[in-house]
């Protein structure tokens, strides 16, 4: 299979994220506080080093379960400063928690984070290969909204990169199997 020229063939994880999940729509907002999270832990890093702890980050964040992430003490950050699987980087952690609470007061207000997300879309998924840019007036408007309401480690950038993961931006490359001609970008 034909895959876009950034893909680590050597590393089966990268592989399979690519075929499997990469610029696949998601409605499930477990899948979409996973990917807030480990978003934001990619600032500065490269996708391949988060996806190799995504175990380690799963285990460490409680299956990626917003409730119990929004409700960590100090105890549990010094606790995840200590946890060599993950990237120790404390005000990350915080983001982390801070913005699980955020992402419920969505969830409240919208139904869903799903709904609350699509919404910026009017529910269509935009269709533009990932070397174009790193951000958009899409990731523009949802990172100055989640900034608004009080998110950290929502630049341009890492929602630009969010929505490609989460499949609101295809971003599959011309030279993928995975490329799908369709919407024109916003």
């Amino acid at each position: 299979m034909k895959r876009c020229k950034y893909v680590n063939l050597n590393n089966p994880l990268y592989v399979s994220y690519h075929d499997n999940e990469w610029g696949k729509p998601v409605h499930d907002d477990k899948v979409f506080f996973e990917f807030l999270i480990l978003e934001a832990f990619q600032a500065g890093l490269s996708w391949e080093c988060i996806l190799n702890k995504r175990e380690a980050f799963k285990k460490a964040f409680c299956e990626f379960d917003v409730n119990k992430v929004s409700s960590f003490t100090d105890r549990d950050i010094e606790r995840l400063m200590a946890d060599k699987g993950i990237v120790r980087n404390r005000r990350k952690i915080e983001a982390s928690v801070n913005n699980a609470k955020i992402f419920l007061q969505i969830q409240k207000e919208r139904g869903s984070f799903a709904s609350y997300i699509w919404s910026f879309t009017n529910e269509q998924i935009v269709y533009e290969p990932y070397y174009i840019r790193t951000t958009s007036p899409l990731s523009d408007n949802i990172s100055k909204d989640l900034k608004k309401r009080g998110m950290k480690f929502v630049g341009s950038t890492i929602v630009y990169s969010y929505l490609q993961a989460t499949g609101i931006i295809n971003a599959h490359g011309e030279e993928c199997e995975l490329f799908n001609h369709g919407l024109s970008s916003c």
